[in-house]
Order: C-alpha cells, then sequence, then structure tokens
C-alpha cells in the first residue's frame, strides 16, 4: 500500500489546517481517498465507524469520542479532522457569517425533542412556560442548538417573552465554558457571561430561578426533588407538539472541511449514502425480536410501535424530509441572533445533498 503525501514534510506542517489535502491510499491499483472521521458513539452510525459500511471511493479514519462538546470545540478551532460531526447552532451561526471552513451534509446523528431540557427550582412557584417570564434562567451557551429550539418553542407556541427574562451563561457543571461564535443579540435582551461559577452552582444556590440545557445539570440528579423538570412528562409535551408542527430537533449534522468538499465534490453523496446505510441496518437490528439488540425490555416492540405511528423511517436524513425542521431552526436562530441574517436550508447545504437519483 502506498500513501501519497504533500511535498515536503516541513512544509507539509505549516500548511495552515483548513488548506490541508487528504491523503490518497494506493492499494492493488486503486485509489481512495483517506479521510479522518470524528463523531460520537451512536448505535446507527457503528457501522460505519466500524468499517462494516464503506463509503465508495473513500478510506474512513474513524475517531469516537464520548462528547460533542469535545468534537466541536476542537473541530471549530482547529479543524483537526477532515469530516466532523458538529452542533447545528455553531454551524448555523459560522455560515450566516460568510464562508464557514466546513460545510454540512443532511445527515442528523441526534436529534431530540427538548422538553425536558427546562429545570426549575421547586420552592419559585414555576408552574408553566409562562412562569418563567422575569425570571432568571441559566444556559451554557445562548448558541447551544437545544436552547435555540427550547426558546423557539417557549416563544413561538407558549408565548413566552424572552426579552423579559436575565439570561445567565455558564458552564453546566464547570465554570470556565464560553461562547463558541459571535451573537447579534437582538434589542432588550439581557444576557451575561458567568465564567466564574456554573449553571449546578447557580441552581443550588439560587441564583438562577432555571437553566435550560441539553446535558443534565448535577445539581438536578442530586437535589432530592428541589430541581425538578418544568414539563414533568414531558414526552407528551414533545409528542403533542411534533404532531402539530412536524419539527423533530435537530442537534448535530455531519460537515466537511470546506476545502475537502471543494477538491472532491462527490464525497458529499457518498458519504451521505454511507451514513444512511449504517442506519438503515441499525434499524433492522433494533426491530428484530430473535434477541436483545440493546439492554431493555421490549425494545424491538418499542421500536416497531414507533415505525408504525412515524412511518418507516422515523429518524430521517435529507433536506426534504426534514424541512419543517430545517426551517423552523433557522428561523428560531435568527429571531435569537445566533445568525447574522435569516438562513435557508438551501444556505446550509451543498446540491450535490439536496437531492438524489431516482430510477
Amino acid at each position: 500500500m502506498d500513501i501519497e503525501t504533500p511535498k515536503g514534510a516541513e512544509g507539509a506542517a505549516r500548511i495552515a489546517p483548513q488548506l490541508r489535502s487528504p491523503q490518497v491510499v494506493v492499494s492493488a491499483g486503486t485509489a481512495s481517498l483517506n479521510l479522518t472521521l470524528a463523531v460520537c458513539d451512536y448505535e446507527h452510525v457503528r457501522d460505519l465507524a466500524g468499517g462494516v459500511v464503506g463509503a465508495d471511493g473513500i478510506t474512513l479514519t474513524p475517531l469516537v469520542f464520548p462528547s460533542i462538546e469535545e468534537i466541536t470545540f476542537r473541530f471549530t478551532r482547529n479543524l483537526e479532522w477532515d469530516v466532523s460531526e458538529l452542533s447545528f447552532g455553531k454551524y448555523i451561526a459560522l455560515t450566516s457569517q460568510g464562508k464557514a471552513a466546513m460545510i454540512a451534509i443532511p445527515v442528523f446523528p441526534s436529534r431530540v425533542h427538548r422538553h425536558s431540557a427546562i429545570y426549575v427550582r421547586a420552592d419559585r412557584g414555576i408552574r408553566s412556560a409562562k412562569d418563567l417570564e422575569g425570571r432568571t434562567i441559566g444556559i451554557p451557551e445562548w448558541a447551544q442548538t437545544a436552547g435555540i429550539y427550547v426558546r423557539g418553542f417557549l416563544a413561538e407556541h407558549y408565548g413566552v417573552d424572552l426579552a423579559s427574562i436575565s439570561w445567565l451563561q455558564a458552564g453546566v457543571d464547570e465554570a470556565g465554558r464560553d461562547e463558541k461564535v459571535a451573537l447579534k443579540l437582538p434589542s432588550g435582551i439581557r444576557y451575561q457571561a458567568r465564567p466564574d461559577t456554573s449553571l449546578s452552582a447557580m441552581l443550588e444556590s439560587g441564583e438562577v430561578d432555571a437553566a435550560i440545557t441539553a446535558r443534565t445539570p448535577i445539581a438536578f440528579a442530586q437535589s432530592g426533588g428541589k430541581i425538578v423538570r418544568l414539563f414533568p412528562n414531558y414526552r407528551a409535551e414533545e409528542e403533542r407538539l411534533f404532531r402539530k408542527t412536524g419539527v423533530f430537533p435537530i442537534m448535530h449534522l455531519i460537515t466537511i472541511r470546506r476545502t475537502v468538499f471543494e477538491q472532491y465534490p462527490w464525497i458529499a453523496m457518498n458519504l451521505f449514502k454511507a451514513f444512511e446505510e449504517a442506519k438503515r441496518r441499525c434499524f433492522a437490528r433494533l426491530r428484530d425480536f430473535t434477541c436483545a439488540r440493546v439492554p431493555l425490555p421490549w425494545g424491538a416492540a418499542i421500536a416497531d410501535e414507533i415505525v408504525a405511528a412515524y412511518g418507516p423511517d422515523p429518524y430521517p436524513y435529507g433536506v426534504e424530509a426534514s424541512r419543517p425542521t430545517i426551517e423552523a431552526f433557522c428561523r428560531y436562530a435568527h429571531q435569537q441572533g445566533v445568525t447574522h441574517k435569516l438562513m435557508t436550508p438551501e444556505d446550509l447545504f451543498p446540491p450535490e445533498v439536496r437531492a438524489t437519483a431516482k430510477v
């Protein structure tokens, strides 16, 4: 096997990360593009990351991480790999500001309904969404994807005035977290960064009345009922809003370093198809009654119930199948000053992956 490398090792080391070219691997007279892939550990990506499913013309070097926070932090700052899972909020913000260093394909490894993400102190009399008005609420980042959806839902479907709230930004359980993108906050929004503390600490002390966060704060688990979810039966509320709007929140998407995509545009669709096949194989496993594919009782039965209610692919990739969700997120992100202009699905994904061939 031969690997083609840039001329001059010292010169290659100085190449800016956004300009770095992937290696071409040659084996038995056939060449493939070696791409590094950073992704969290998902059941529906496992076959691709493990090499069971391949992408035509591509040799993948998978890097599996325990958290999206590390992937997003390192990729947005350093572009350390070629293909990366990325926070939707960070991607849409960067893309709205100009030519971002990465471009997305409509593969969504994490989609999560987020009514469960609102935590309130039980002693503050907060019983409904409207009760959040006039309160102090903690957030890990204004541009966190989950928070963008939650604030959008609160404003659009529950009539909550976001400008009436004092927003404090801090790490969930650790001090020192900061925003990763430049914001253009709407007039009237009261926002303060608190790098000296955490959401858990402020919930425990009572400095905040509530917190909106995708990651469950330690304070909630240790509170003994002093901190509760705003929606105790969050699943019922999530299903109600989903049936009304068709919005199934996209948390993360798959992105490619822009210079790699521009040099090899065919990799976008080939990667899309490979992720799709890995997901298809995952669903086939989950719906297999022969043995327990996940360590939960009735796992296969639940998978069948969801398919019966929401269709054969209840976790769709692709732009058209997710257009209501993408358009809602574009709207929320712009209204909240995360994007510098109103984006559209066509602004976010290249034409190479916005449609597939039909036979």
